[in-house]
């Protein structure tokens, strides 16, 4: 045999004196099985996490899809609300309904006067115009000043049920 040859059978047989036969390789089989095991459980694990991270992610992105267009059809359901309550559609729809402006208001003071003088509600439209006549400023109880219509007498100063009055036809009628 050649020097060659020699020296990589003594190589060989040093390896084979550091690295023993036998019982000791069958040790490490379990060992290497279970790393072997660790890890492709570990990838498996991970694989099936990042695939229900991915799904919740595509669930979050339709959710807010379906949030947005949710958000748009409340916005233009508010806009139609605020359209249908303005002053002028209400007014427009209470005319559909046959409803006309109302007459001059009174109003009873805590004391039991009556303020103001009552007008009966009308259709016409001239007499709307006419019916916001002058306000005065009359005292209100307490010293206050208030604006509105002259107050009429006290109950006890009306006319007696017999006597001559005011009729409804005398008083002036209003629109608002």
């Amino acid at each position: 045999m050649s020097r060659a040859g020699k020296q990589l059978r003594g190589r060989a047989a040093r390896l084979a004196q550091l690295m023993p036969a036998g019982p000791s390789s069958a040790a490490r089989t379990p060992f290497v099985l279970l790393v072997v095991v660790l890890l492709g459980g570990g990838l498996i694990t991970l694989l099936l996490l990042n695939s229900a991270l991915n799904e919740g992610s595509f669930e979050l992105s339709e959710l807010k899809r379906d949030t947005t267009g949710l958000i748009e059809e409340q916005q233009a359901l508010q806009r139609e609300v605020d359209a249908q309550v303005a002053p002028d559609a209400l007014e427009r729809r209470a005319r559909e309904l046959g409803m006309v402006p109302g007459g001059n208001p009174a109003f009873l003071e805590p004391d039991g006067t009556v303020r103001g003088r009552p007008g009966a509600a009308t259709a016409d439209p001239s007499a709307r115009a006419t019916a916001a006549g002058p306000s005065a400023t009359t005292p209100a109880p307490g010293g206050a000043t208030a604006t509105g219509p002259s107050p009429t007498p006290p109950p006890s100063a009306a006319p007696s049920p017999g006597s001559p009055g005011p009729s409804d036809s005398d008083a002036p009628s209003s629109g608002r």
